[in-house]
């Protein structure tokens, strides 16, 4: 495999045929109503089994929009927003209501939106061939566009709440690759039946598992599955799938075995060194993630043990009373946001825990913490409850989720409970900003030119 700063290159991704560059040529530059305005799918019809494949592979399918990291807790920038390269990250950042300050190209929603063009391509090419290998491919474009309008549905669309979720407006859901049908938004509950009716029909086709983890296969399904629900309180059904999940491979990375001291001591998710990795992908790289004074935040940092080895594998100090982070699954500074054994530990514990099984919920989470503190350090937790044991949990989800990405749904499903309901603070330059739980800011509004363009409804800020 050939290996760049950012991506590993699969068989089939060195070649990109005259179709597949003009492709990406055109989606690269789609600026404008990406919603409305397409490449002429009549240029880019693949003719062969491996172009689909090689369509598959494309990295941009193994990507994920990341503002809602910059939004969440995870967090905190110390300098001058000012100097960021894009001023949706100082938006996002501070929740201001005119969050993209003017941009027009904002990738966290044209990004899913070229995934989905790219599977609704695979798909429409492929309907008229029943082979199993064209079965597969179809498996893997509805797994691409259902992970695409989930990450989608996480900033531009309400959290799920089954007494409202037939209300409120979700994302618009492309399921053709025709540029002259028209998208609408439908609701957000059509939004998840979407995602969920996809995923259904990938688990039945798809391998179980993948030499390569940037393909999606049954076990990634499972995962996904996993946390979409989770994202619904769907708990039951969350339970379920992750531990469906974790019946085709349970193995986590025993952290002794790495190298607290190295620049990236964990070993990258897109091969078989991490046992954990189910499914790869990575957040887009803003500037505010490589900027000197973007840290982690501290109220984080000082949840871990000392004989916890996270506490080294994954934060480094950047100086100045700064911690950084080095710990993702990617073997490099992008941020890991794919699917892996951990969370679905953490997923179905969570899920038990909900249930009152306090038993198996902290079964799960000391199998979890065995493999991250120090050899002979660790004594089992207990909990009185089932209440007692959710709460170790969620603490332990915030500790091993860091940077993951994940941050931003949890604080919109905990905003649902008022128990549980967390509200948000900033100190940017010596003014308080707050975020207040279910604040209409924990949407993202619809860029500007996509509301004009294609007449979707904006949402309120």
């Amino acid at each position: 495999m050939k290996q760049n700063n950012y991506i590993t290159l699969l068989p089939g991704q060195q070649f990109i045929s005259g179709i597949l560059v003009l492709l990406w040529m055109f989606c690269a530059s789609c600026g404008k109503e990406f919603l409305e305005e397409k490449p002429n799918k009549s240029l880019l019809i693949p003719t062969t089994l491996a172009n689909f494949q090689s369509m598959l592979d494309n990295p941009l399918l193994n990507r994920m929009p990341a503002l809602n990291i910059i939004a969440s807790d995870d967090l905190q920038n110390n300098g001058n927003l000012v100097s960021l390269a894009f001023p949706a990250e100082k938006g996002a950042y501070l929740w201001e209501q005119d969050m993209y300050g003017g941009s027009v190209n904002i990738p966290d929603w044209e990004l899913p939106y070229q995934q989905l063009f790219y599977a609704n391509i695979v798909l429409d090419g492929l309907a008229d061939m029943t082979s199993p290998e064209a079965k597969r491919l179809k498996g893997s474009a509805l797994f691409f566009r259902a992970f695409a309008l989930f990450n989608l549905a996480q900033s531009f669309a309400k959290p799920f709440n089954a007494g409202t979720a037939k209300l409120a407006a979700g994302v618009p859901a492309r399921l053709e690759s025709d540029v002259n049908v028209k998208a609408t938004r439908g609701t957000v509950q059509e939004t998840y039946d979407r995602i969920q009716a996809d995923l259904k029909a990938a688990s039945g086709v798809l391998n179980t598992t993948e030499n390569y983890k940037s393909r999606p296969s049954k076990h990634a399904v499972m995962a996904l599955f996993a946390r979409v629900y989770l994202s619904m309180q769907a708990y039951d059904q969350a339970e379920r799938y992750a531990d469906s999940a974790l019946q085709i491979s349970s193995a986590l990375i025993d952290y002794n075995t790495l190298n607290a001291t190295a620049a990236n001591p964990v070993p990258i998710a897109i091969i078989d060194k991490n046992a954990e990795g189910i499914f790869y992908a990575i957040h887009t790289s803003y500037s505010f993630f490589n900027s000197a004074l973007t840290a982690i935040n501290p109220s984080i940092y000082q949840l871990y043990n000392s004989n916890d080895m996270r506490k080294t594998i994954f934060f480094n100090d950047k100086g100045g009373g700064l911690i950084g982070f080095k710990g993702s699954y990617n073997g490099d500074r992008t941020l890991y946001g794919g699917l892996a054994t951990d969370e679905m530990y953490l997923i179905r514990g969570e899920c038990l825990a909900r249930k009152g099984n306090a038993d198996l919920a902290m079964a799960d989470l000391n199998t979890l913490l065995l493999n991250r503190w120090k050899k002979g350090t660790f004594v089992p937790f207990k909990a009185t409850d089932g209440a007692d044991a959710l709460k170790q949990i969620l603490v332990e989800r915030r500790k091993e989720l860091v940077w993951r990405g994940l941050r931003w749904s949890d604080l919109r499903r905990f905003n649902q409970d008022p128990i549980m309901a967390i509200t948000l603070t900033r100190n940017s330059d010596g003014k308080i900003y707050t975020l207040l739980p279910n604040s209409n800011r924990y949407v993202f509004p619809i860029p500007d030119n996509e509301v004009r363009g294609s007449g979707i409804e904006q949402n309120p800020r």
